[in-house]
């Protein structure tokens, strides 16, 4: 039906990296070519923050009752406020909803949006539920990556703060062509967060958690990642009956520009068909697609009746997805 972004006010330029920047080997890397700017969470900006301030917009275009009478409520929240508990019920809280069923999804990492897409549509499919939001949070990049130590790393200048939301509803014809979700289980815990002296990150200690990065895991997730969304979105093609040149828009996470060059090659798109947020916002992970789609929106760049591609992978390759969308016909 709808989708939302939203950006935290701080701005923060490459200029900031580059004055902190340690000795790093993997500085020279293009995983790590930093974006212009990117947006990082106030301090004492939650989850809920985010999401709050992510779906005013959908509130006003849609009105408030229209979310308050909401049947599924699905988060993803990349770095949690609370190791113990997920965001959903505050969520609904702060919202005034009362949704039958409330998720709190720990898995799908930057393409989680497509995840959560799929499961709110099995939902309104399966069930008398009329309503859906899905919600997206990206809030390392002023937490974690900024620690004293990490915001030295090569890693610390991609990532970027923001989220994302999307209101679907039953409809007597649905704009989802398809969803692809793939779970790879052989490449889970391939990306690792780390601590320099091995202690678990809930015990005491001075050691900042950063993620494990070394040459070779980097060069792995280059080629796997390079494959998985070409692949994903090939296999939706095919089921939908039409070729990737078809594609009018095609939203990814934007997790560098390698990957943003090479989907874009592997499936013969035209630049301007690829919308490209990294030099903005950094790799906003999960928040990634519907930031990069609620810009799109705003500038008037998506017609209505054409064909909208979502994808995107996670982590070292552990998940990859791809939505095909007929929008607004």
């Amino acid at each position: 039906m709808d989708v939302a972004g939203y950006l935290p006010e701080k701005r923060v330029p490459a200029q900031y990296y580059a004055d902190l920047a340690a000795s790093d080997k993997l500085a020279g890397s293009v995983m790590f070519s930093a974006p212009a700017f990117r947006h990082h969470v106030a301090p004492d900006e939650s989850a809920v923050d985010m999401i709050e301030r992510t779906v005013e917009s959908l509130a006003q275009r849609h009105g408030m009752k229209t979310l308050r009478e909401v049947d599924v409520l699905i988060t993803h929240v990349q770095l949690p406020d609370s190791p113990l508990f997920g965001c959903g019920g505050d969520v609904a809280r702060r919202l005034g909803m009362r949704p039958e069923w409330v998720y709190d999804l720990h898995n799908g990492g930057c393409a989680s949006f497509l995840h959560m897409i799929k499961l709110a549509r099995h939902f309104l499919l399966t069930t008398d539920a009329r309503s859906a939001l899905v919600c997206a949070v990206a809030n390392t990049a002023g937490q974690m990556f900024d620690q004293s130590v990490v915001r030295t790393m090569a890693q610390a200048a991609i990532p970027g703060d923001g989220a994302g939301a999307g209101l679907l509803t039953t409809s007597s014809h649905s704009p989802i062509l398809d969803v692809e979700a793939r779970h790879i289980p052989g490449y889970a815990g391939d990306m690792t967060l780390e601590l320099d002296n091995g202690r678990k990150y809930w015990e005491p200690g001075e050691e900042q958690m950063h993620i494990g990065f070394t040459e070779h895991k980097v060069a792995e997730v280059i080629a796997r990642g390079t494959k998985l969304v070409p692949d994903a979105v090939g296999a939706v093609c095919e089921r939908i009956g039409v070729q990737t040149k078809d594609i009018d828009t095609f939203v990814t996470n934007q997790p560098n520009r390698v990957f943003l060059r090479r989907w874009r090659d592997a499936l013969g798109l035209a630049k301007e068909s690829y919308p490209d947020t990294f030099d903005e916002c950094g790799n906003i992970f999960a928040a990634g697609v519907p930031i990069t789609l609620d810009r799109e929106l705003r500038a008037g760049r998506v017609a209505d009746d054409s064909l909208l591609m979502l994808a995107g992978f996670a982590h070292a390759g552990d998940f990859a997805g791809a939505a095909a969308i007929r929008w607004r016909n």
